[in-house]
């Protein structure tokens, strides 16, 4: 018998094929209750496309709560603002790599690592400041980490520091624990190899962990870009703010850009995504290679 007359009659080519029912209530009214708060809270903008979305990753947080439909799930995120923090975890977007856009480190190890450890090889003490503005599971500040360790020979007569922030405190848990799988590093250029050490997960997979050293460089903390003002009055010599945006309308862009530009210092470096541009006009921020701006005196 063939496939076609096995089991149950086949449709017809022309016949449409109904769409599988949902398994929760899921309304516009409850989609837009949610992308609003989305913007409301984190400036993420849904598109009306990202409505499947939304519906595949909150339905866990609804099978988790043992609630019967998006309606119930609103109520429960107006009566409990603790559960705003996993809605937000949920819609997040994280994939990254280690040397991801690899011009940036290139040109960050050329104008700020290497003028750094020239300059404190002959005059001790400096302070060095880098944030990476949503971190994700932790690449991007770990690859920044060893750009700087191949150059600065002597940490312990300086100053430095990376800030590593994020909104979903699901990838920086994930982030804290410095673990990859081993494929991970295939795209990391040979030289920076060597500060990944390779060990024996317990499921017997090989896994990459960074070194403690690497390590101590980091400092994870949860932060919403958002939040009016930023918990920190410090100064940055870089910021990497890459493929964040991209949720982002056009007033909240220009409005983070603009804050980006007062946390920098003089001649400071923001880099953004490959995939991201700033709109509009930002007096004080010049670019001066891809997606690369720099503040000017």
């Amino acid at each position: 018998m063939s496939a076609m007359r096995h089991g149950a009659a086949a449709l017809s080519a022309n016949q449409p094929v109904a769409a599988p029912a949902r398994e929760f209530a899921f309304s516009e009214a409850d989609f837009r209750t949610l992308k609003q708060l989305a913007y409301d809270y984190a400036g993420i903008a849904l598109s009306e496309s990202k409505e499947n979305l939304i519906y595949s990753r909150i339905s866990r947080r609804l099978r988790a709560l043992k609630l019967a439909s998006f309606h119930d799930y609103c109520d429960y995120l107006a009566e409990t603002p603790s559960e705003i923090e996993n809605f937000i975890n949920s819609i997040s977007t994280n994939h990254t790599k280690f040397f991801r856009e690899l011009h940036h480190f290139e040109h960050f190890r050329a104008h700020v690592a290497v003028p750094f450890a020239q300059a404190v090889a002959h005059k001790p003490h400096g302070r060095l400041r880098v944030w990476s503005a949503g971190c994700s599971t932790g690449e991007e500040p770990y690859t920044i980490a060893v750009v700087l360790k191949r150059e600065i020979r002597d940490f312990a007569s300086n100053d430095v520091r990376i800030l590593a922030t994020d909104i979903d405190t699901d990838v920086l848990r994930r982030a804290a624990r410095g673990e990859y799988v081993a494929a991970s590093v295939d795209e990391v250029p040979k030289e920076y190899r060597t500060f990944f050490a390779h060990q024996a997960a317990p499921d017997g997979a090989e896994k990459v962990v960074i070194e403690q050293n690497i390590q101590s460089l980091v400092a994870f903390r949860r932060l919403n870009l958002m939040d009016q003002p930023w918990p920190f009055s410090g100064l940055f010599d870089a910021i990497f703010c890459r493929n964040v945006m991209i949720y982002f309308d056009t007033p909240t862009k220009t409005a983070l850009v603009e804050r980006f530009k007062r946390q920098l210092k003089p001649n400071g470096w923001l880099y953004i995504g490959h995939s991201e541009s700033l709109i509009g006009s930002h007096p004080g921020l010049d670019l001066v290679g891809r997606t690369t701006y720099r503040r000017s005196q």
